[in-house]
This record gives C-alpha cells, structure tokens and sequence, in this order.
C-alpha cells in the first residue's frame, strides 16, 4: 500500500481523528541514514508523529520536530509540512538494543526518559510558533500526546508504531491521533479509551494488510461513527540542493572562502536530511566569493 494519511471527523464532531501509514517514507530514511533497529524505531516514530501533527497545517506551512534525550541515539530533528512531506535524521543512527520487557524494541532506552521534545511551526507569518515539553516516557506516543495538551492544549491521544525486520528494514510504519473537540461526551471518551486500549500494535496490524481507513473504524467503534474528510499523499521529500548550500557558503563572508581555496582546493557539502553530496570546485568557490564580498 502506497503512504497516506487520512483527516476525518468522528462522532458527529465530537473527535477529530487521523491516521496514516508511513511504510516507504520510514523505509526510505532507514535506508538513507542506515538506520538499525532502535534508531530506525525511533526515528521512525517521530517522521510519523510530526507526519500527523503537519496534517493539521496548511499545504506549506512547515514544522521541525526536535526530540534531544540522554540515550545513545542523542538528537532526532523531522522537518514536515502540511502537503505530507517529512525528512528527518539521527545523531546516532546505529544503535541497536536488546528487547524491553515487553519484547519489543527499546525506543525509550534509545532515546532517553531525561529531556525535551520541541516543536517548531513556521506559518509563513513574521513569527514562528515554538512549544516545549519535557521528555515524559521516551516511547514518543505518549512524548507528543503530552505535547499536545501541555503546549496547544488540545487533549489528544496519539499512537506511533515501527515495526523493523531482522536486516533493519521497515516493515510496517504508521500511526494514529486522535483529538477531543468541545462538546464531547463521556460516553464518547470511555468507548474510545476503550478501544485504544485493546488496538493492536498499528505497525503489526498494517503489515497484516489493514489500511488506515481500517485502522479509524477500530478506534472509533465502527465505519458509521467516521466522516472521512481527505485521504493526503505522505512521502519522504529533502529540499536540498547545490543552490541552497551555496547560499550557505556565501553567508561564511569573502575570507573563508578564500581559505577554503587555498586551504582545501574546493569544498564538499553534504545534506544530514537525505545524505546526499554537492561538490564545490576553486570556481565555483571564487564565483561565490565574489557573490560574498558584494554583500
């Protein structure tokens, strides 16, 4: 199945719900950053955390996810937008950790209980929104689900969910949010707790072949409680490019070009979102200098 996400009312108004499977987007950042087990768990949950809070942003409104624990795996920054665009990376792409007790993989002894989870949105207004939160269980669902009551006061409950093969593929990615609007009744809440209670793992019922539209009826209690309002592409896109890192370059000023030249007879630019490379020769390091000493 193709990603997706799906935005849908639910109860007559009274939820607000999404879900969507992320399979090939999470796949695609493993294989860029060579992720192992944790890290790709890891990361993977937080593309699809940032995936769903973006699908409640305009098209281009964009949004950075920075999750800084006290594990092994250190910082994991996701950029999304409201189109269903998302590339992010990892400090440490290669940890791999015994199961928890659970059996299942150690997300939180990856990233940590101690720290913060920051959400950044860019509106395309003057100013840009920031929340932060701290660290509350380093599994991540529950990180933004605290986020979202805490930082936009909006009660929420969110499931993220990886399931990684035995060579560190994806097998299965996806997720889930849920929000209370105004208005809902406690009949609503408990039949929702309820069943968030006994949903499997979303990954595993994905890599079953259950679709997200599946995945809604599960949680909120069957096809006519949910009013599907759009099904949205989400894929793994990076925005880099040779252009973008020579604005970068020319912001270093004339003088550190020209060390540059002498020093290392070009320069080699290299993207931590997707991993790819630009290559700057002497010339296009002088043209750039010039480009510099005209600011």
């Amino acid at each position: 199945m193709s990603d997706y996400l799906l935005k849908s009312v639910c109860y007559d108004g009274q939820i607000r719900a999404y879900a969507v499977c992320a399979t090939e987007t999470v796949g695609e950042a493993q294989k860029r950053h060579d992720t192992w087990s944790a890290s790709s768990a890891a990361l993977g949950r937080t593309m699809i955390g940032a995936l769903l809070l973006g699908a409640t942003m305009k098209g281009q409104d964009k949004m950075t996810v920075k999750v800084e624990g006290d594990g092994p795996a250190g910082t994991i920054i996701v950029d999304s937008n409201g189109a269903g665009e998302t590339k992010g990376y990892i400090s440490n792409p290669k940890v791999h950790l015994p199961p928890n007790e659970a059996g299942k993989i150690d997300v939180r002894g990856a990233v940590g209980t101690e720290g913060t989870l920051t959400v950044i949105k860019d509106m395309g207004m003057k100013e840009t929104f920031s929340g932060q939160v701290p660290l509350v269980s380093g599994e991540l669902g529950e990180d933004f689900t605290y986020y979202m009551a805490n930082s936009e006061q909006v009660p929420s409950a969110i499931g993220l969910s990886v399931l990684v093969d035995t060579d560190n593929s994806i097998k299965a990615a996806g997720g889930f949010m849920i929000q209370v609007m105004p208005g809902a009744t406690d009949a609503t809440l408990d039949a929702i707790e309820k069943n968030i209670a006994e949903i499997p793992l979303v990954s595993k019922l994905m890599d079953e072949g259950e679709s997200p539209e599946e995945i809604l009826f599960r949680l909120l209690g069957g096809e006519e409680n949910v009013k599907i309002l759009e099904k949205m592409p989400v894929t793994f896109k990076c925005d880099c490019s040779k252009e973008r890192f020579a604005n970068a370059i020319i912001t270093l000023g004339p003088t550190e070009i020209q060390d540059m030249i002498d020093e290392d007879h070009g320069a080699e630019a290299n993207c931590n979102f997707c991993g790819n490379s630009y290559h700057y020769s002497e010339e296009d390091l002088a043209e750039l200098k010039i480009e510099a000493a005209g600011l």
